[in-house]
């Protein structure tokens, strides 16, 4: 079998440079967004978002979920070109592009670099029993000290999954990729990897420091599906000369950075430390810690992955991941907020007093949760009063259910000893409510600071550092402001709510 490249000693050829504009391009699940930033003050000079309506996750089946990678592209097509449409730079002092993308899914192109499915995305749970079974055979303890999780829900299982249902698909694959991957690949022709990708997809083996024999043996994949593996912060291709023209940039300037999403918002949060812990709660809810060790759940609940700075010094990133949070608090919005913004929905929560009136939400009703095991439990509303609650209460339990499902899965990382002393956070999505992050530092008894963080502008940011606009990462963040931070205050009102909810769970998690 043909062996992917494995090049750790990329040598970079950019110099030192301050006068450059970066483009950073944020791949989410429901739209594309992109910023420049001024690499010398690290500033954001224009932002840009495509569509404005949340684009759709097709599902042929229950539990399965996809996304057109043609259509990520041309949405970020769409979005740079609205970018520029503002006027506040000239497209052509861009230098370097910077990619940060949702992880997990799954591209698969030809020889031709012509997709041939559609992406297999995060969410979905089609792989979930695929994943258990070679948990089992490649032997749990190994599979936990060597991938560091269960091949579980991730890409590889999701490949396997392709390659049991559609043989005649699979055998015409010449590369895979995840999202990010595919954008690069759009803009320059060139197809990479990074451990930090593998790392995310379970192809990775941290103890040989290599692609994984045992899921390649496994699942029979061949190397030659495995692109090019190079560091994350290194010249991933260059702009096609077409691309350049459509897009009003210079060919030939480099993509210098990608990044799962997750990991890159702990970068833009400056979290790259062991110790440093990040969250965000946009349609997925995380919190991302960073560790110098090989740690792992037993139960694989929450996950450890390379980070951004993985190399010589080991540095991993432990997730812990709920699927259903901006996602629940938008179907919210759809079924009973209807022609109503989220500031007003979160200031009609804040007139509730805490713990709104007896009501609980479990919200895990986007596909199977790995902190649950892999379940699929659902969203379930629990002591509804029908004479008591309303749309209000409705928002409040909402945002107070999703706060304490964070609790639930940081207890299960507090079992691995992270124990964050405070966490970082991006003042956006469900952290822009003051009742939910009120709910969120007292349920978890962990203060959070909240910067004005972008998961794009930290796009832009990793492509300076890949560039070498900056002399080390922390240089590319020192104009990061924080916002505030707030402790929590009302531990002893919201405890016994969260000890009803989880009380909620268990019983649930037993009738599944």
């Amino acid at each position: 079998m043909a062996g992917a490249k494995y090049n750790l000693n990329h040598k970079y050829k950019y110099p030192q440079t301050y006068n450059m504009l970066l483009l950073g391009i944020d791949v989410g699940t429901s739209s594309i967004k992109v910023s420049v930033v001024d690499a010398q003050t690290q500033d954001c000079l224009a932002s840009a978002q495509y569509p404005d309506e949340e684009s759709d996750i097709i599902s042929p089946k229950a539990g399965w979920a996809e996304q057109s990678p043609e259509m990520w592209w041309d949405h970020v097509k769409a979005a740079i070109q609205k970018a520029n449409a503002t006027g506040s730079y000239n497209p052509k002092d861009i230098g370097a592009i910077g990619i940060a993308y949702q992880m997990h899914g799954l591209v698969v192109v030809d020889k031709q670099q012509q997709t041939l499915r559609n992406s297999i995305i995060w969410c979905d749970s089609r792989a979930v029993e695929i994943g258990n079974k070679a948990f089992k055979s490649i032997g749990e303890e190994k599979s936990l000290s060597h991938l560091l999780n269960s091949p579980g829900n991730f890409t590889a299982s999701k490949l396997a999954w392709v390659k049991a249902n559609e043989p005649e698909l699979y055998y015409n694959i010449d590369k895979i990729m995840l999202p990010g991957d595919f954008v690069a690949m759009k803009l320059t022709g060139n197809i990479t990897t990074s451990i930090s990708a593998l790392s995310e997809g379970v192809f990775w083996d941290f103890q040989d420091d290599q692609l994984s024999s045992d899921v390649l043996n496994y699942y029979k994949f061949d190397k030659a599906l495995i692109p090019v593996i190079n560091p994350v912060f290194s010249e991933h291709g260059t702009v096609q000369q077409e691309v350049a023209t459509e897009l009003g940039l210079t060919a030939g300037i480099p993509v210098t950075y990608k990044s799962g999403d997750q990991p890159n918002n702990a970068l833009s949060l400056n979290v790259l430390k062991p110790g440093e812990v990040a969250a965000t709660a946009g349609t997925s809810g995380v919190i991302y810690g960073v560790s110098d060790k090989l740690i792992y759940d037993p139960q694989s609940r929450v996950n450890t992955f390379a980070h951004v700075n993985y190399g010589e010094e080991k540095r991993l990133g432990v997730l812990l991941c709920i699927n259903g949070t901006g996602s629940l608090n938008r179907w919210i919005k759809n079924i009973a907020g209807t022609g109503m913004s989220y500031a007003e929905m979160n200031d009609m929560a804040g007139k509730i007093s805490i713990g709104s009136n007896g009501l609980r939400v479990l919200p895990f009703g986007n596909g199977a949760e790995r902190m649950l095991n892999n379940e699929i439990v659902g969203t379930h509303f629990h002591n509804i009063d029908l004479n008591l609650h309303s749309k209000a209460h409705i928002f409040r339990a909402t945002q107070e259910g999703i706060a304490f499902a964070f609790r639930y899965g940081l207890d299960i990382m507090r079992e691995s000893g992270m124990n964050p002393s405070i966490i970082r956070a991006g003042k956006a999505n469900l952290f822009l409510s003051n009742t939910f992050t009120e709910a969120f530092v007292n349920a978890t008894h962990v203060p959070v600071e909240l910067y004005q963080n972008d998961g794009s502008v930290g796009a832009a940011l990793g492509a300076g550092i890949g560039v070498k606009a900056y002399k080390s990462e922390e240089e590319a963040f020192t104009n990061s402001k924080k916002l505030q931070v707030i402790e929590p205050k009302a531990i002893e009102q919201y405890e016994p709510a969260y000890q009803e909810w989880k009380m909620l769970l268990e019983k649930q998690l037993k009738q599944n």
